[in-house]
């Protein structure tokens, strides 16, 4: 199956091509936009597995939270391609993949947790066995101060994500619960690849005309009281 990955909600692009179980990505750090990059590296990637587009059997994108630009872009791109292709779309929590990616470190239970800006993170947590994602708690959006693990939640969590480092004191008290805290791995467009396959051999995927992305929180920005009664401007 020949799936290709987009990954574009944090500042941290990438494209990924995933050819039955094998994953070639390319991706890159981008301060600003970087929508230039993604189709360039799509043909590149086809071109070094020696595949057209038309050899493609699906497309897969991470579908959020992360930051509002990044989403639409993933989504516009991958809707863009597949409705030319006349392929199924599937999105793909970001958090479930920065949640892989610990697990390729050898972390079984991830506490995933990116920066939301507005003094807020976005968070998830998953019980990861051969490379299949658990939900333990659903993505949500919170003051990183409100941020807890359920009490039942056992212990032995890694903690993942750039939350971590963002508000690193007023996540002190869950760290303290984590056997290791990974503050630079983000999403990739190569653990989307990954966790999308099985479900679109399943059939999961979606007419491009239905991809959205998981924005989580529906408000994009706060107002100068609101920002204050967060605590700053961040």
């Amino acid at each position: 199956m020949n799936i290709l990955a987009l990954e574009t909600s944090s500042h941290h692009l990438s494209v990924a091509l995933w050819r039955d179980g094998a994953c070639i990505e390319r991706g890159e750090r981008v301060a600003n936009g970087g929508s230039e990059r993604l189709l360039p590296w799509v043909n590149e990637l086809l071109a070094e597995a020696g595949l057209k587009l038309a050899d493609l059997d699906g497309i897969a994108f991470g579908a959020g939270p992360g930051g509002f630009t990044g989403l639409r872009l993933a989504c516009g791109v991958a809707q863009g391609l597949a409705c030319g292709l006349d392929l199924p779309v599937l999105g793909v929590s970001t958090l479930e993949a920065l949640a892989l990616a610990a697990h390729a470190h050898g972390a079984d239970r991830v506490f995933a947790c990116l920066d939301a800006r507005m003094n807020e993170v976005y968070c998830a947590a998953y019980l990861l066995r051969d490379g299949v994602a658990e939900t333990i708690i659903a993505p949500f959006v919170a003051p990183p101060q409100d941020v807890s693990l359920p009490t039942d939640a056992g212990e032995g969590w890694v903690g993942c994500g750039d939350g971590f480092a963002a508000y690193p004191e007023l996540l002190a008290g869950h760290a303290a619960r984590m056997t290791r805290i990974i503050p630079e791995l983000v999403p990739t467009a190569a653990a989307v690849a990954q966790l999308a396959a099985p479900r679109l051999a399943r059939g999961e995927g979606l007419d491009a005309a239905l991809a959205m992305p998981l924005y989580v929180r529906d408000k994009v920005a706060l107002t100068t009281a609101e920002r204050l009664a967060r605590g700053g401007l961040k």
